[in-house]
């Protein structure tokens, strides 16, 4: 007789078990489950019409049930202990129970919310959780039956998918949908937004989470209703305030209010004729012993009339750096537009000290008024000594450190090498 093994059959499936004998001779051969007698000889004494004899005397089981697991013992009737023994085992896709139970979960804003997902199946399956996401894909989070969102906020909201598998088949996944209620979260594209007579702008709030929310324009604290100029519209969770041929009397403090159940969220907007803030294009290191081109851009749809540059120079070591007072220069703006809200502007600052660090700071006014002072945009001069390959050392330096340093304190350690260096060669 052939040697038992172990035999292993999906769900629903068939399994074949073999039993070869030979010279059987007047001997009868039995197939029990344990006490219980399948077949003897050719007779099925079982009446289960799943299971028959194939090829001989080889137990065919069709679509095996998870009850039908156990051993099988194909016996012949004598007096020896000849017996086989075949063990079935019944695979078992897996399948997923999740609580709640409808796969939709709403939650306050700062709760604790508990998704289960219980999973069959055998081999016990292993659960892993996603949270699904239609511009990055799917983020995975755990692999346990329970998930846990502490503090729940408007990021929490989402489709989160528990997905079981234990390799019979393919694996199984169930979505919930968690849904998280919270007074309105608002962003505003521009807290500031350059405006002048005759043309037309655009107010936008995002409202986050619930775009169901109430969305209502003030200006000045006066509401705001639609008029031939003024109009307003949604699309999706971003509300717009559109103005057109804009007037004098459009300037002024905006702000977008939404309303829903839990509360109410508001945001401003400055629409202001003033130009805006200065950037600055120029790079932070000169070419130059004793000057600096000075490039940067300012907002303004009118002409501007008046530039003021402040600039002053900064006294600097390893451990300390120290301002020098601030010269004051009122310059006529060369009125070059980079684009038609935008002018473009050059000046060069002369008079400077070699391997030093600055500071420069840039205000312009138009016919609406001065903007805000910009921020400050730290420059250095070049050294005396300074080679294109020792530029290359100091701008490299500085920039893998993330800390600007003088000229003076990177040189210092160059110039120092090479003096070791030739104190070496002598």
């Amino acid at each position: 007789m052939t040697r038992g093994h172990l035999y292993k059959a999906i769900i629903g499936d068939s399994i074949e078990l073999p039993c070869k004998v030979k010279d059987l001779g007047s001997y009868v051969l039995l197939w029990r489950r344990g006490t219980s007698v399948l077949t003897a000889a050719n007779l099925m004494v079982t009446r289960d019409p799943r299971f028959k004899l194939v090829e001989g005397y080889n137990l065919q089981i069709a679509n095996v049930k998870i009850q039908d697991a156990g051993d099988y013992i194909c016996q012949i009737g004598d007096n020896e202990s000849r017996d086989q023994v075949h063990t079935l085992e019944i695979l078992v896709p897996p399948t997923i129970r999740v609580v709640p139970q409808n796969r939709q979960i709403t939650a306050r804003k700062g709760s604790t919310v508990t998704l289960e997902c219980k999973a069959s199946g055998n081999p016990v399956p292993a659960i892993y959780w996603h949270k699904k996401d239609a511009f990055s894909g799917s983020s995975h989070l755990s692999e346990s039956p329970t998930l846990l969102l502490e503090r729940v906020d408007r990021h929490h909201a989402g489709v989160y998918q528990c997905t079981a598998d234990n390799g019979v088949r393919e694996s199984v996944h169930v979505d919930i949908d968690v849904t998280v209620l919270s007074p309105p979260d608002i962003t505003v594209e521009k807290t500031w937004v350059h405006a002048s007579e005759g043309f037309d702008i655009d107010l936008v709030c995002i409202v986050h989470g619930d775009v169901n929310s109430e969305m209502l324009w003030y200006q000045n604290s006066f509401l705001l209703d639609p008029t031939d100029r003024r109009s307003m519209y949604s699309r999706g969770d971003k509300y717009t305030l559109n103005i057109r041929n804009f007037q004098q009397s459009d300037f002024g403090n905006y702000s977008c209010v939404a309303d829903n159940a839990l509360g109410r969220t508001k945001k401003y907007i400055e629409v202001s004729g003033r130009p805006g803030p200065a950037a600055f294009q120029s790079p932070a290191y000169s070419n130059y012993l004793d000057r600096y081109n000075l490039t940067y851009t300012i907002e303004s749809i009118p002409p501007l009339d008046e530039i003021k540059l402040l600039y002053r120079k900064l006294m600097m070591n390893e451990t300390y750096q120290h301002p020098g007072s601030w010269e004051d220069t009122i310059l006529v703006p060369t009125l070059t537009r980079s684009d038609p809200t935008h002018f473009i502007m050059s000046h060069v600052i002369r008079g400077l000290s070699p391997n030093s660090v600055y500071e420069v700071m840039i205000q312009a006014r138009n016919v609406h008024g001065w903007n805000e002072i910009s921020d400050i945009h730290q420059f250095y001069t070049r050294n005396f000594d300074l080679t294109p390959n020792e530029l290359e050392f100091v701008m490299s330096s500085i920039s893998n450190s993330g800390y600007r340093k003088p000229f003076s304190s990177e040189l210092s350690r160059k110039n120092m090498k090479k003096k070791k260096k030739k104190k070496k060669n002598k």
